[in-house]
């Protein structure tokens, strides 16, 4: 195993940093109440969007906090991203989206951006680049395993000048809001072919007839705002030019796409665990219980402490991961995003876990954020490949390294 040391953040990215933490301090946080009593208004089916996310997006705009995931747009590197991303992550439902970096819209632009068409780019890119569209990811389907993408079974059949799309998926995140202009389907094009080479992706636009958006899956009983979707192609024909990349090409490009996506998560769920450290210290400063702070127990200052010791630790493999990114590319780095995949969610849930502990019968409900925040990273251990996908690509990486010494027999 190399060893690296983590290039400091240029005056550029300290700058952006700055001005994330005022933006999130003085404008997203105390935007969450008003973004929590639309959407209770609103109730678990309505998906419409709070006006104050637009509000939002005007402010990050003006403040040049737009894109930064896309090194392309923003000039900063992944690792340089990792903090700021970090902090919008403190408000899961409205930091990335104000400042267009939220999923599945930033795996949807990455994937553009690396083999869209120009036709593709003006059409779709551009709008999703400007925050005036957001769109949706059509892999995980309910009849298989989806664990393994090549078990896929949407067809999507070349007839003449377009394909036709026949197939069932559900959490197909984003497929709810009403801004939702198209779904990226994977499918298989050719089922007699090698494994990773049956299956390619097509862009379909939301109104194409045959697109019916079942219903919305709750996690934990929480229904986002952007929701996640059940959906059903029934011969949902669009022209051949909405290939992505090509023919067959579908599995390599999941992967390209599911790479720097599962990365962003793991930094914005950095910002999660960070938030509920916060609200431990402040619960546990001022609840007051035999006699004392509860802060002044034992059992809470070593929670606290194994608590920072989880974070710390995962936010390294984060940024280490990030850096190979950065230095050597995202195949490179598959394996360091695999262990952060596994090792970020296990932190942050154990982190939140003791958080809601700590905060009594509040933490389990509404009148805190941390039931929600349990239940997303909780997910996370599933969404983007599950723990034991990630576990079987880093112990096999491990089978083939050659370790820098040699152990005696015996």
């Amino acid at each position: 195993m190399s060893v690296y040391v983590l290039p400091a953040p240029s005056d550029r990215a300290r700058a952006l940093y700055d001005r994330m933490v005022v933006f999130m301090q003085e404008q997203v946080l105390p935007a969450e109440a008003a973004y929590a009593a639309h959407r209770a208004a609103a109730g678990p089916d309505g998906h419409e969007v709070p006006p104050v996310v637009e509000e939002l997006k005007g402010a990050a705009k003006a403040a040049g906090l737009w894109n930064l995931f896309l090194p392309a747009e923003s000039g900063l590197t992944q690792l340089e991203y990792a903090p700021i991303a970090e902090l919008s992550g403190w408000s899961l439902d409205i930091g990335p989206e104000a400042i267009n970096c939220a999923a599945p819209d930033t795996g949807n632009m990455e994937l553009l951006h690396l083999l869209g068409t120009e036709q593709q780019r003006r059409d779709w890119l551009e709008p999703l680049l400007a925050g005036e569209i957001r769109s949706a990811f059509a892999m995980t389907e309910p009849e298989v395993a989806s664990s393994d993408a090549t078990n896929i079974a949407t067809r999507i059949e070349r007839d003449g000048d377009r394909y036709v799309v026949n197939g069932r998926k559900w959490w197909t995140s984003g497929a709810m809001d009403p801004r939702c202009a198209f779904f990226i389907v994977m499918g298989k094009t050719d089922p007699a072919a090698e494994a990773h080479r049956q299956q390619s992706m097509v862009i379909v636009p939301r109104d194409t007839p045959g697109v019916e958006v079942v219903r919305d899956l709750p996690v934990f009983g929480h229904h986002d705002q952007h929701g996640h979707a059940e959906v059903r192609f029934t011969d949902a024909a669009v022209p051949v030019g909405n290939i992505v990349g090509e023919e067959g090409g579908g599995f390599v490009a999941a992967q390209a796409r599911l790479g720097p996506g599962r990365i962003h998560h793991c930094m914005r769920a950095l910002g999660a665990a960070e938030r509920a450290l916060a609200m431990v210290v402040e619960r546990a400063s001022t609840r007051v219980a035999f006699g004392g702070p509860l802060i002044d127990q034992g059992v809470v200052r070593q929670q606290l402490a194994e608590s920072r010791l989880e974070v710390e630790q995962a936010r390294l493999l984060c940024h280490h991961a990030c850096h190979v990114i950065d230095t050597q590319g995202n195949k490179a780095a598959r394996d360091l995003v695999a262990m952060a995949k596994v090792a970020v969610p296990r932190a942050v849930t154990a982190v939140v876990d003791r958080a809601i502990q700590i905060h009594g019968g509040a933490g389990v409900t509404d009148v805190t954020p941390l039931a929600a925040m349990y239940g997303w990273h909780r997910a996370m251990r599933l969404f983007d490949g599950p723990d034991e996908v990630h576990l079987r690509s880093v112990a096999k990486a491990e089978l083939r390294r050659t370790p820098v010494l040699t152990p005696p027999r015996g």
